[in-house]
């Protein structure tokens, strides 16, 4: 199986990913297919392989780990080898369970790329994410979980279809876009919310019967920049981005080099996490010197967690405060963007505050439920 290419694909919509791959392997006699489901009455995974010709086989199986990444993994892997083995393809694609993630899945198959893996002399071509223009602009920025609508992947996965859609847009090699019954001109804002959250360098297809196998083996997936596009030091600017005729989206960078005043940024994260919004970056606070923290908000939820040190987590950079939000202007043509920057120049702590640093050991730690006991 040398140099067998590899890709994967990623949806929240299970229509949008079988409808991609059914395109795909009806114009591609070489591609092969290995689908997973998660079945969550059931506890199991049931898999997929499909060809040209129709379903190849259809396996449940018990899901032996509560860690969902490792029983995909457990099984694609194996999966993938003895079909890279089979003489029959010149191609493997793996569709990922509805809403998964496509980080994990793309560490575990570069790995068993590897010399010694268990896909030694295969690669991983592209990681391509399928989504539905119609919907975009509700899915990321509207406030329903995978849970509500049928798609958690566990019994305890509380995540919001957004944030599960941000992950996917943001790490893919290859955005490939539905028109969900309309052109691409009768989505001008879920188009522009499309270019403002997937990576530079990324490429996009419109229209999934305009893509084709070439797509996905145009390219060769670089593990090291995937994981560059996870951090959320890489959240993207509006750089570059020119807005189209009808498109309300909107990008909001908040950058200073002052870390945040921990009473503050309680009395604030409400103003800058709510709302129809997508959110991603990194902060430092007051009095955890020397420490970065995650900013993660998508379809009105939000997390923040500590990172790490600034030097290790955030390396070849200085510690700053810097968070990006991608946004649309709603039917009655509000706009969230001077509440966003009011809350968060007032959550910064001044120059003035930071020439006092014993202040902060004797000061109630108050972000400690959400970053932890500072040290």
């Amino acid at each position: 199986m040398s140099h067998f290419p590899l890709s994967l694909l990623a949806t929240t919509d299970p229509v949008v990913r079988d409808s991609t791959l059914f395109g795909l392997l009806v114009d591609s006699p070489g591609l092969v297919a290995v689908r997973h489901d998660i079945v969550a009455t059931e506890g199991a995974l049931r898999r997929l392989v499909l060809d040209a010709t129709g379903v190849l086989e259809d396996v449940t199986m018990p899901l032996e780990h509560a860690c969902l990444s490792c029983a995909v993994r457990e099984d694609a892997l194996p999966t993938l080898a003895r079909l890279t083995d089979d003489g029959r393809w010149t191609s493997a694609l793996l569709a990922l369970p509805v809403s998964a993630e496509t980080l994990p899945a793309a560490r575990a198959l570069t790995s068993a790329c590897s010399p010694g893996g268990q896909l030694e002399g295969a690669y991983v071509s592209t990681v391509a994410a399928a989504v539905d223009l119609g919907t975009l602009a509700d899915d990321l920025l509207g406030d329903d979980t995978l849970a509500e609508r049928g798609l958690a992947l566990t019994d305890d996965d509380e995540r919001s279809v957004g944030e599960a859609l941000a992950a996917q847009l943001e790490h893919a090699d290859l955005v490939v876009t539905a028109q969900g019954g309309t052109t691409q001109g009768a989505a001008p804002t879920g188009s522009g919310l499309v270019d403002r959250l997937r990576s530079t360098g990324s490429r996009r297809v419109d229209g999934l019967h305009t893509l084709t196998l070439t797509h996905l083996l145009a390219g060769r997936h670089d593990r090291a920049l995937g994981e560059r596009r996870a951090h959320p030091l890489a959240a993207r600017s509006a750089a570059g981005y020119r807005r189209g005729a009808d498109d309300t989206s909107w990008t909001l960078e908040l950058r200073s080099p002052l870390p945040f005043h921990p009473d503050r940024l309680l009395d604030s994260i409400e103003s800058l996490g709510a709302g129809r919004l997508r959110a991603r970056g990194v902060f430092h606070v007051a009095d955890r010197p020397g420490t970065a923290c995650l900013w993660d908000g998508a379809g009105g939820q939000l997390a923040v967690a500590t990172l790490g040190p600034w030097a290790e987590v955030c390396a070849g950079t200085t510690p700053q405060t810097r968070i990006v939000i991608a946004g649309a202007h709603d039917g009655d043509g509000l706009d969230d963007r001077p509440r966003l920057r009011e809350a968060f120049h007032t959550a910064l702590a001044t120059p003035e505050e930071l020439r006092q640093p014993r202040r902060w050991a004797a000061q109630e730690d108050v972000l400690a439920p959400w970053l932890g006991a500072r040290r």
